[in-house]
């Protein structure tokens, strides 16, 4: 059984014990239906459950609740769950966001908590209570912390003899969001496009590119060492789940965020990325996982390739920890990255590992190899060295524990070839 697993029935249980408590003590239930705040509501269905969630921007939560919640680092979901079973189940707000705030903390956080009319709108919309008797309807606001671009969270609701576990990506607008001018089923025409067996998918991840190169396409850059399988859904799931954020465009007001986080050593979590170019064009999507600074975070690019595995698309992509920052006359800064990018290479699969998001993985080369005491340099001027090998990542877009990863022996199909 899997940690995740077992938390699960641990978080049934206490629920359970939860929902006899307030029964015996005829707690009040929440009030009469909350209507969703905006026409943006997307749904999902599994077996009996149905979930409804909406999620507002910051002037729109401002509209709803006449207060910034967005800069008091609250964002609320509107949610509604229907119960079409003749059991009771349990709505489990944690699965939206570990530390999501109470009605009254987050009615605190308005500066608001002395106004009867905000005291009406915030706390009496608020979901207050887990249960959900048989054959029931439940709505109302799980107050959370702010996250923007794409609000990613689970509706997990327990009980009964099955759990659900919902997942939604829902886009928030405010962020401009590099990823969102790709158009990424026009890359390709269907005669382009060209399904492969494993040994010939081995084959033609070895003769990609070694590196990404600048945008004259002559001097090359950091290696290509990452290769995902998986639909755009599965590797939002994946990422999103392991606390991966996306990237700004570069614009005014983000390179302003940007120097002003890089002077301060503050945290930009949708800091832009530059632009570095496989196929003659630039990353097709980017995203980083930010630390407590600018200065220190991963980050990614991943261009989507002609090929697909087993009907799944292929992606290629480069990954870097940056450990520094500096100054260039193009975006003001550019990030120092650690040499040793095999590592940076391996974090990622533990990260998505654990955050459930991996099927299996395995190695082909292509890269080359530049050893410890011969490294090659990126377009910065910064060294590195590895191993010359990527790691190929299937992804889930469900559940998969780390008992249930296959780690896949690709070695029977390797080329041994190095691009240049």
């Amino acid at each position: 059984m899997s940690r995740y697993a077992s938390h699960g029935l641990l978080a049934a249980a206490l629920l359970v014990w939860m929902g006899a408590a307030l029964a015996a003590e005829d707690a009040p239930v929440d009030p009469r239906p909350v209507p969703p705040p905006i026409d943006r509501v997307q749904e999902q269905r599994q077996g009996e459950i149905a979930v409804e969630v909406a999620v507002p921007s910051a002037d729109e939560t401002r509209e709803v609740f006449g207060s910034d919640l967005y800069a008091r680092n609250v964002q609320p979901i509107w949610v509604r769950v229907h119960n079409n079973s003749d059991e009771v189940r349990y709505l489990t707000p944690m699965g939206m966001d570990p530390a999501y705030y109470a009605p009254r903390e987050a009615l605190l956080a308005s500066g608001t908590a002395d106004s009867e009319s905000a005291d009406q709108v915030l706390e009496r919309s608020a979901i207050r209570r887990v249960m959900l008797p048989p054959n029931s309807v439940r709505s109302g606001y799980i107050f959370t912390r702010v996250d923007e671009g794409t609000k990613s969270f689970n509706v997990d609701v327990v009980g009964g003899e099955k759990p659900y576990r919902v997942s939604f990506f829902v886009p928030v607008p405010g962020l401009k969001l590099d990823h969102y001018e790709v158009d990424l089923d026009k890359l390709y025409s269907k005669d382009q496009l060209h399904e492969l067996t494993l040994p010939e998918l081995v084959a033609e991840l070895e003769r990609l590119p070694c590196c990404v190169r600048d945008a004259s396409g002559e001097d090359r850059g950091d290696p290509l060492n990452l290769v995902l399988i998986g639909d755009i859904e599965d590797a939002y799931y994946a990422f999103m789940r392991a606390g991966w954020d996306e990237t700004e465009t570069i614009y005014a007001q983000s390179l302003m965020k940007t120097a002003a986080s890089a002077v301060t050593g503050g945290r930009y979590r949708y800091s832009p990325v530059s632009a570095l170019y496989v196929f003659g064009r630039a990353q097709d999507v980017a995203l980083q996982r930010a630390r407590s600074s600018i200065n220190e975070r991963n980050h990614l690019r991943l261009w989507l390739t002609p090929m697909t595995y087993q009907g799944k698309p292929v992606w290629v992509g480069q990954i870097s920890r940056d450990i520094g920052v500096r100054l260039t006359w193009r975006t003001i800064t550019t990030h120092k990255i650690d040499p040793d990018v095999d590592e940076t290479r391996e974090f990622l699969l533990e990260d998505l590992a654990y955050s459930e998001g991996v099927l299996g993985f395995g190695y082909v080369g292509g890269v080359g190899a530049a050893p410890y005491d011969a490294p090659r340099q990126n377009l910065t001027g910064d060294p590195y060295f590895t191993d010359g090998r990527r790691i190929v990542m299937w992804l889930s877009g469900s559940p998969t524990s780390l008992d249930e990863i296959e780690v896949r022996d690709l070695s029977p199909y390797l080329t041994g070839h190095v691009s240049d």
